[in-house]
């Protein structure tokens, strides 16, 4: 440990031990941390205002329109006084589930790479319009009739309903429009992503104050499909916000807490923390001193999201910490996009190791080579993940201290693997 004045810098290594199967600790995995009691009655609702209701500020300079729809898990009790409010944005992956698409676009890249080792050019130029006709059904948005969009913000389903559980209302909302039009715009990309969390934080406040706003009337029962009657208004804190970003939207929510930026946070809305998992990193770095911020990355990750903290050490007034996760993957924080959940595209995009299993460590310190990564599996890196986001939030939101020492690094949660290297900023 090491002190500097008031503030604190702690490093554990917990090392790649091997992953727990002790008999008998099944139940202790499935105590999450969080406040109060574990409210085991969750609901699921839908809204969806349209594929295109969101135009990102024109001053932005963005173009292309999003859709403005969100999973919404509500706690038991919704009617008992009101709840912090936790948004979660997705990151970029394709938006249509076009099989066809998809296996035309394998087909195509494996067709091209045996041109490009033959050197037949002439067929190269076929499989590469193939390639490029199968991309776009796959990115196409809205998705062609009779083709169903890939649904993202459902793959955060295991964090919204244990948040949920813990009291949290918790939304997930859709950025495929987003998605579809960000390349070739990457200036302006994460302005456009972070207006949009704005878009429903405003929509989300009027509801709780009036009861009215585009949200009224619009929710639907997630099992059923039929109108819901849950009532919001009075129990949404909006003065009481988490936000929760992955990949793009990690660099997102990034985006949105740096200290520039608070200025534009919609009146009478107060973000209190933020999490990101494998956040992509911005394209000019960010200063958050402010808002206390979390990331968790996996060794397994090609996405270096690792940066953040290292950016803000020593400026930060509040508590900053992260998660690296020895074997974490980074389709493994969603469930539509890794393996698992069956969908179109849905992969273990690591790199393999020379073992089944296995995985190459990424962005390893130069200096000292790391050997091949042990995977975690799609459940282990979720309950770790659930853990670190429950705890993170009943600290941040809820000035609950149980878990201050898995936060800073001195304890750990008992029941999931032990592969979490803590890196914590007390702040000044």
């Amino acid at each position: 440990m090491k002190t500097r004045g008031a503030r604190t810098t702690l490093t554990t290594l917990a090392g790649v031990l091997a992953l727990l199967a002790v008999p008998g600790t099944a139940r202790a995995a499935e105590r999450v941390p969080g406040p109060g009691p574990d409210r085991q009655g969750v609901s699921e609702v839908l809204y969806d205002l349209g594929d295109e209701a969101f135009r990102p500020p024109r001053s932005l300079g963005y173009v292309g329109n999003n859709e403005l729809d969100g999973a919404v898990y509500v706690p038991r009790d919704i009617a008992e006084g009101r709840h912090p409010l936790i948004v979660i944005e997705h990151g970029i992956h394709a938006t249509c589930a076009d099989a066809g698409a998809a296996r035309d676009l394998a087909a195509a890249k494996a067709a091209l790479a045996r041109d490009e080792e033959s050197g037949d050019t002439a067929d190269a130029e076929k499989q590469q319009a193939i390639i490029d006709a199968s991309v776009a059904a796959l990115y196409a948005w809205p998705c062609a009739p009779g083709t169903d969009q890939i649904p993202s913000y459902r793959g955060y389903d295991y964090l919204g309903r244990d948040l949920a559980r813990r009291g949290f209302v918790v939304v997930s909302i859709g950025t495929n429009g987003i998605n579809a039009t960000s390349f070739g715009q990457a200036e302006t990309v994460y302005q456009a992503r972070a207006a949009l969390i704005e878009r429903h934080l405003v929509m989300w406040r009027e509801l709780s104050r009036t009861g009215g706003g585009p949200l009224k009337g619009r929710f639907t029962d997630a099992a059923s499909g039929r109108a819901s009657a849950v009532n919001f208004r009075g129990h949404v804190d909006l003065g009481d916000v988490g936000l929760i970003g992955h990949s793009m939207g990690g660099g997102a929510v990034m985006q949105e807490i740096d200290d520039s930026n608070r200025a534009s946070w919609p009146r009478g809305v107060s973000i209190r923390a933020a999490f990101g998992l494998a956040p992509a990193a911005t394209w000019d770095p960010v200063t958050v001193t402010k808002t206390p911020f979390a990331v968790m990355w996996g060794t397994c990750d090609a996405t270096n999201g690792g940066t953040y903290v290292e950016q803000n050490e020593g400026a930060n007034t509040v508590p900053i910490a992260k998660f690296t996760v020895a074997g974490g993957i980074h389709n493994f924080f969603n469930t539509q996009w890794s393996p698992a959940g069956g969908q179109v595209l849905a992969e273990d995009e690591s790199f393999p190791g020379s073992r089944p299993g296995t995985c190459l460590a990424q962005f390893p310190d130069a200096d000292s080579p790391q050997p091949d990564q042990d995977e975690l599996s799609e459940r282990q890196q979720r309950l770790i993940t659930r853990d670190y986001v429950a705890a993170f939030f009943a600290r941040h939101l809820l000035g609950d201290k149980r878990y201050d020492g898995v936060l800073r690094g001195e304890e750990r949660f008992p029941g999931i693997p032990d592969v979490v290297d803590v890196r914590y900023d007390a702040g000044r």
